[in-house]
């Protein structure tokens, strides 16, 4: 699971130094393998405790900020916690979910998808 935490990246200076930049994808980073692509989604989320996103998958490359709460992320057969500051990657067509560890606190984050020309529109109303 690709895990990446603003915890473990230092910041960099950035636009001539007037703001620290912390590069959890450095540019170019994910060039050949999203060759093609194009910004599927942005959207926002919240998980309300005792709740989870239905299991789901799509032919997309899928990216899970977390900017606030704690979570269970689940990407195929692997689990881990989640919470502020974590960017996870969930491959294409991988069954994917994401609860809150509690039943009495949720979990927000920011969902980014790169769409792939060959694959056609998702339906996002089914998954």
């Amino acid at each position: 699971m690709d895990v990446r935490t603003i915890a473990d990246v230092a910041p960099v200076a950035e636009h001539n130094g007037t703001v620290p930049v912390w590069w959890l994808i450095k540019p170019r980073e994910f060039h050949d393998e999203t060759e093609g692509g194009f910004l599927e989604l942005v959207s926002e989320f919240e998980v309300e405790g005792g709740g989870l996103v239905d299991p789901h998958q799509h032919p997309t490359h899928e990216f899970y900020y977390i900017t606030s709460g704690k979570g269970i992320m689940v990407i195929a057969d692997e689990e881990r916690e989640v919470s502020q500051g974590d960017l996870v990657r969930i491959p294409p067509n991988t069954i994917h979910s994401i609860r809150p560890t509690t039943d009495h606190a949720s979990v927000h984050g920011l969902a980014f998808a790169i769409g792939m020309k060959d694959a056609g529109p998702v339906d996002y109303t089914n998954h």
